[in-house]
Parts: structure tokens; C-alpha cells; sequence
């Protein structure tokens, strides 16, 4: 297993995407940095959404109590947004949630082919 400086997960609006922080905050140097990134799309009301809305709010605390600042962003393109992201934050790592369906298996190839190989994505499961 690898150990890097600069560490981003990227979560959804879901509680369980705390195991992908807790498994990022393994992945990053003693003295590196991890950063939290939500991309919502400019479409999305999550504030509307009490669940969602819920689960952001403790996903924010899960960032706090392993030293992470936690960004939300909006943007129609959320792949290049992270990519653009981990590229400006000089991240050396990405990590993503493991999904069974094709679209979000599809935001994975497009997000390594912004990366060029630049940065390393690793998927949790």
C-alpha cells in the first residue's frame, strides 16, 4: 500500500461514505494532508433535502474528527471539477467509492482520462 501527501476523497450525499474517508485517512503520510470534496450539480437542491442535507452535515464532522477540511462545490461537469480540483490542490491521490452501475463506472474512466495518469485514483469498496 502506497502512502501519499496529498490525499481527496470525493463523497456523495450519503452517511456511508464516512468508511471512504476513514480508508483515505489510512492512505495519506503522517504529516500529509486529506481534503473532502462534494460536487453537487447546479440542478441539485440538497438544502431542500432534509436526509441529504443531514448526511453532508455529519459527513463534515467524520472530516473534522480526521483532520480534513470537507469542500462543496457546484458544477453541471462534476468530473472535471474534480479533476480540475485535485489538479490546483496538488493532490497525488483521488479516491472514490466502488459502484455496480454503469454510469458511475463511466464518471470513473472519464475522471482518469482528466487525470492523465498525472494523479492516482484508487476505489474503495
Amino acid at each position: 500500500m502506497s502512502i501519499y501527501q496529498n490525499v481527496l476523497v470525493c463523497v456523495t450525499k450519503q452517511k456511508t461514505c464516512e468508511r471512504l474517508i476513514k480508508a483515505a485517512s489510512k492512505l495519506k503520510a503522517e504529516n500529509g494532508n486529506l481534503r473532502v470534496l462534494h460536487v453537487a450539480k447546479n440542478s441539485w437542491n440538497i438544502l431542500d433535502n432534509s436526509r441529504e442535507s443531514e448526511a453532508l452535515d455529519y459527513l463534515f464532522k467524520v472530516s473534522k474528527e480526521h483532520n480534513a477540511d470537507m469542500t462543496m462545490l457546484r458544477a453541471d461537469n462534476i468530473s472535471k471539477t474534480i479533476a480540475d480540483f485535485a489538479k490546483n490542490n496538488g493532490i497525488d491521490l483521488v479516491v472514490l467509492g466502488q459502484s455496480n452501475n454503469e454510469q458511475e463506472n463511466k464518471f470513473y474512466k472519464r475522471l482518469c482520462t482528466l487525470l492523465k495518469d498525472e494523479i492516482s485514483v484508487e476505489v474503495i469498496s
